[in-house]
């Protein structure tokens, strides 16, 4: 059974920095694909970064890119999403997917499993 679990939420300053962390269990995970995306409240839930857990390929969103780090612990099946210079829009309920489907990394139809979220609030 394929279980994710976030964790690492909380509030931060702008400017500040926090670390999400989805821990995996139930497939291998060392030959796919992991995604973290975020919603907030009345708007689409958007993809912000993938890695590929075996090849080590990244991808990240346009809003994230150079502030963002997504990475792999290959031994913990954890993978985390460093947040650096954190803005107020950043503040969402940040979700880890795994299994996609192919297609646009960027959307959720395209993933099979999901885990229950940690939300992010970043004040100005």
């Amino acid at each position: 059974q394929v279980q994710l679990a976030e964790s690492g939420g909380g509030s931060a300053q702008a400017g500040g920095s926090l670390r999400l962390s989805c821990a995996a269990s139930g497939f291998v995970y060392s030959d796919h694909w992991m995604a973290w995306f975020r919603q907030a409240p009345g708007k689409k839930r958007e993809g912000v970064a993938t890695i590929h857990t075996g090849v080590g390929s990244t991808l990240y969103s346009d809003s994230v890119q150079g502030r963002f780090t997504i990475s792999p612990d290959n031994v913990k099946n954890t993978v985390y999403l460093q947040m650096n210079n954190l803005k107020p829009e950043d503040t969402s309920m940040y979700y880890c997917a795994t299994q996609t489907v192919g297609g646009d990394w960027r959307r959720p139809e395209n993933y099979n499993y999901w885990g229950q979220g940690t939300q992010v609030t970043v004040s100005s």
